[in-house]
């Protein structure tokens, strides 16, 4: 690879100015770097540091999560947001001590076996803790590679198998070079490349990007609007479940009652927490987290 190339440019860029994660450092394991991987979907970096220090001094290997109940994950995760990621965490330490013997596994294949490891993580712990050469692509890298070589502002609201060839191209044919410039180019969306406001004086492929000789075209289509939260099912969500996460034992439903005054909404997300493998009804008057206690009762 040289500085000449794409990957070469950008690759060049990051070892001067990529941000100092914890989770980039070297002697960060495997594992470590699956967690953060998980976290950080749909959640800034400022809020997920913290939280992936404190997950990770209490559960430093996946036999340690392995050992602990959902229930507990689930209190872990705190507000972090998103909290079915907690429980999948927990069936993937799971998996990996009865499939792997507490290791993550190093084959692409066996990480996209893993509950709760779609395509983005699968291929970023492949990248990222074994060095491997996969095409890691996300939001960020997308909207490079989009605006980069094809010229278009925007690469629409999902991954297509175009994206993965088109990034995989970009990428350098010798693995640790090319996990180099995965994680180089995902920087480069994270932090200069941004869907609102880009710094291109301050982009190392400034010169031959195909959006920036082409003007900078805005997108054609309408433009995405942040997720409304308060009032929603998420918000009435997050409140039972931080009840429920603060609770010692089974909470009564008078007491999830008090929590929102809309009784259907109120209902129908308390449904929805069940649905999603979170809480669990303990007889016909009270709910738990998953899995804290003995197992509930069966209805009927």
């Amino acid at each position: 690879m040289t500085e000449a190339t794409f990957a070469g440019r950008v690759s060049r860029w990051y070892e001067q100015h990529a941000r100092d994660l914890p989770w980039r450092r070297p002697e960060v394991s495997p594992w470590a770097i699956l967690v953060s991987e998980v976290m950080l979907q749909q959640t800034p970096v400022a809020r997920v540091v913290p939280a992936w220090l404190a997950w990770l001094e209490r559960w430093p290997t996946p036999a340690a999560l392995a050992g602990a109940s959902p229930a507990e994950a689930i209190r872990m995760w705190g507000r972090l947001g998103y909290p079915r990621r907690a429980v999948r965490l927990h069936d993937c330490a799971t998996a990996i001590v009865e499939r792997h013997g507490g290791a993550v596994p190093d084959r692409l294949e066996q990480l996209l076996a893993l509950p709760g490891v779609g395509t983005y993580t699968a291929r970023a712990v492949a990248a990222f803790a074994y060095g491997q050469r996969h095409p890691v692509v996300d939001t960020n890298v997308r909207r490079v590679v989009c605006r980069a070589v094809a010229g278009e502002p925007d690469a629409g609201p999902t991954t297509r198998p175009a994206d993965l060839v088109a990034t995989e191209e970009l990428l350098p044919a010798e693995p640790a070079a090319a996990a180099l410039a995965s994680a180089a180019i995902m920087e480069l969306g994270a932090v200069v490349c941004t869907a609102r406001s880009p710094r291109c004086d301050a982009c190392p492929v400034e010169s031959t990007c195909a959006w920036r000789a082409s003007g900078q075209p805005a997108p054609a289509g309408p433009t995405r609007r942040p997720q409304r939260y308060a009032g929603t099912d998420r918000q009435v969500r997050g409140l039972l479940l931080g009840v429920l996460r603060e609770a010692t034992g089974p909470v009564p439903y008078q007491r999830l009652d008090q929590v929102w005054a809309d009784e259907v909404q109120r209902a129908r997300a308390l449904a929805g927490l069940v649905t999603d493998g979170l809480v669990e009804p303990v007889g016909d008057t009270s709910f738990r987290l998953i899995g804290d206690g003995p197992p509930a009762p069966v209805a009927g």
